[in-house]
């Protein structure tokens, strides 16, 4: 099958649904299909030879975040372009509602659009504003694909419709061979993720760093993620600040690293947030997990069996909540070790047979399919597997 993907976020700058689609693709091509991906591109080094320049990104203020996108004329030039040169059998299109290539794309494109939204919000003045312009996207795209209920909760609510539920998918064994050559070290806790951004929530974790210092004196910090280096120091007592250690951005390999090398990562975002791959990630990396009880982390953590849950925004019970993750030793082994079971079912490997259903429905279907996506896709996966 020959597939078009549009990335609506920069590609040089790697985010959840970058990573998303790159490990999609790699997934597609392994299965023999042919896959280009177009996105904004601001670095053009090193860039994949399956990726399309969709042109310059520009800062643009969406769901309470910075995202670097493209819009406007050349931007709709370029889309045309990549259409007409490549003859897709479908186009898959993130984030459709996103002012960005995607929604240009699904203007632009004839024939099956499969549409995957990522962002949950409870509120969007873009949306609501731009009602009428979200029905022209959407009644072009023929199969869509929630990854999260928090994101399907977003479309059902925003703009009416439905999606079908098909998780971010992780290679598990990529993060398992890592966590088996690497030893763990006591007492060590990650954060990954842009500490500078308020709702990833870093000032929280510091707060309740600072408090368990004097307990736990070899109680150690990592910290991996864009952001000045200097101010990430801020938040930690000068006391302190020898234990912390900020490693800037990391590559997939060294992320993995760091994740198996700790004994707790710590997710504290206070909201915006539809899934949480890197919870994935480190269920797989074999370490414990201890998050926010945002909406999403508690169904990626199978509601606190998976990982320990704290009141989100509270630095008491985050604090409470590491504390008890370093003292009952037995409890969070159980926790650990259903996690590395659990999420064995968001390996890519079983994600995209479920993507390329919905790829194969619209495709020789052609019809509209969303109302009967989910049978239809259970019912191609167990013939597949027959």
């Amino acid at each position: 099958m020959k597939i078009g993907i549009v990335c609506p976020y920069d590609w040089s700058v790697p985010g959840g649904v970058q990573i998303h689609i790159r490990d999609l693709t790699l997934r597609l091509q392994e299965l023999g299909h042919e896959v280009n991906v177009l996105s904004p591109v601001s670095n053009q080094d090193s860039l994949e030879d399956w990726v399309t320049n969709g042109g310059d990104p520009i800062s643009l203020t969406y769901n309470g975040s910075v995202a670097r996108v493209s819009f406007g004329l050349r931007a709709t030039r370029l889309v045309r372009q990549w259409i007409r040169d490549h003859h897709f059998d479908v186009v898959h299109v993130h984030e459709p509602l996103s002012p960005s290539l995607s929604s240009l794309t699904c203007w632009a494109a004839n024939g099956p659009i499969v549409g995957t939204f990522h962002s949950s919000m409870d509120r969007s003045r873009i949306l609501q504003a731009g009602y009428g312009l979200a029905q022209t996207v959407l009644e072009k795209v023929y199969g869509r694909i929630a990854v999260s209920e928090a994101a399907r909760k977003t479309v059902v609510e925003h703009v009416g419709g439905d999606a079908v539920l098909i998780p971010n998918g992780i290679d598990v064994e990529f993060f398992a061979d890592i966590a088996k050559r690497t030893s763990k070290q006591a007492f060590r806790i990650v954060f990954l993720g842009r500490f500078e951004e308020e709702r990833k929530g870093f000032a929280l974790l510091a707060a309740a760093f600072n408090r368990l210092a004097e307990k736990y004196p070899n109680m150690q910090l990592d910290v991996a993620g864009p952001g000045t280096p200097e101010k990430v120091f801020d938040f930690i007592d000068e006391k302190f600040r020898s234990r912390l250690t900020f490693h800037g951005r990391v590559s997939d390999e060294r992320k993995a690293e760091l994740l198996s090398s700790a004994n707790v990562y710590v997710a504290p975002n206070t909201g915006g947030e539809s899934f949480g791959i890197v919870l994935l990630e480190a269920m797989a990396s074999n370490v414990a997990v201890v998050a926010s009880n945002i909406p999403a982390f508690e169904r990626v953590l199978d509601f606190g069996k998976a990982g320990t849950l704290f009141q989100n925004e509270s630095v008491e019970a985050l604090a409470a909540a590491l504390d008890g993750v370093f003292t009952n030793a037995d409890e969070t082994s159980i926790r650990v070790e259903y996690a590395r079971e659990y999420v064995k079912e968001f390996d890519w490997h079983f994600v995209a047979q479920k993507i390329i259903a919905v790829y194969e429905i619209v495709t020789f279907d052609q019809l509209p399919v969303v109302e009967n996506l989910r049978g239809q896709i259970i019912g191609r996966l167990k013939r597949s597997e027959s």
